[in-house]
């Protein structure tokens, strides 16, 4: 036991994981003791899809990346250039595109969808919202693959394996990728979940206070951006305002505001564990 306690608190990223699913365990049960059960059951909603839309953006994140990044690597060595050109234009043009913008873009079509009854089911409409943030993500996966396809191709190894018949593929994808790249990538899918809650939480906000007259956010699945952008919610943050001309009433906000100040602890010491889990286990392995 003393063994382990002794690793977890070595290992930074391991002891904030710890320390993010003991906080949120903690206000859990603490909001089952005071919070009403409309108001609970909204909350456990908007933290269970925000997670799941991130997770799945990791997802699809991963898959965009590592084949963009391989079909830009394969396409460069053809002997005609049109194809990669091409492709290097719109991966330009993509990056160029606020992601704001582009994802703010993206819901414009997902309520359409939801308007014109298209979009019915909302594991669909998870499904949509989180490939529409990794659309303007994924090439953060793409740049690392490319960089680390290009760190090992300088190396002897590389030309050995292909004089021994071994595919550039298997090359690449199990000898660079797979055992010695393994952690760069997961610690940059860290740092993707981290934008991704991010994003998610901006655009919903954005939406469900109005500032965007294409998108609504009725119908949409309820995530913690959205939760912190309702009346009640925004009533329980200014109650924190309150409490600095009259002190005696912080007793009061974990009793009687707990939505609100819920919805803006879980979003920013979700965001704090992840940049200090990343930290970690880029210092655990040197990266």
């Amino acid at each position: 036991m003393k063994a382990l306690a002794t690793t977890i608190y070595r290992d930074k990223d391991k002891l904030w994981l710890l320390i993010w699913l003991a906080g949120v365990g903690l206000v859990w049960l603490w909001n089952i003791l005071h919070l009403n059960r409309p108001a609970l059951e909204k909350i456990e909603a908007g933290f269970f899809y925000t997670l799941v839309i991130a997770l799945l953006g990791i997802v699809f994140s991963l898959l965009l990346g590592w084949s963009t990044a391989l079909g830009m690597y394969f396409l460069e060595k053809l002997r005609t250039p049109a194809p990669y050109l091409t492709a290097a234009f719109l991966l330009n043009l993509i990056r160029s595109v606020p992601q704001i913008v582009g994802i703010l873009s993206g819901y414009v079509f997902i309520t359409l969808g939801i308007q014109g009854g298209a979009l019915r089911s909302t594991a669909a409409i998870i499904l949509l919202i989180a490939f529409t943030i990794s659309v303007f993500v994924f090439l953060e996966i793409a740049d690392l693959v490319r960089e680390r396809i290009d760190y090992y191709k300088k190396l002897d190894f590389y030309n050995a394996m292909l004089v021994c018949g071994i595919r550039e593929s298997r090359i690449i994808n199990r000898e660079i990728l797979w055992k010695n790249s393994l952690a760069h990538i997961v610690n940059k899918l860290i740092a993707v979940f981290g934008i991704t809650i991010f994003l998610l939480c901006s655009i919903d906000f954005i939406v469900s206070v109005g500032l965007s007259t294409e998108v609504s956010a009725v119908n949409l699945p309820v995530t913690l951006g959205s939760l912190l952008a309702k009346i009640d919610s925004k009533q329980d943050i200014l109650a924190i305002g309150h409490t600095l001309t009259h002190p005696g009433y912080i007793s009061r906000l974990f009793l009687t505001h707990l939505q609100g100040i819920t919805a803006a602890f879980l979003i920013v010491f979700t965001l704090l564990c992840i940049y200090k889990i990343s930290n970690g286990f880029a210092r655990r392995y040197e990266l």
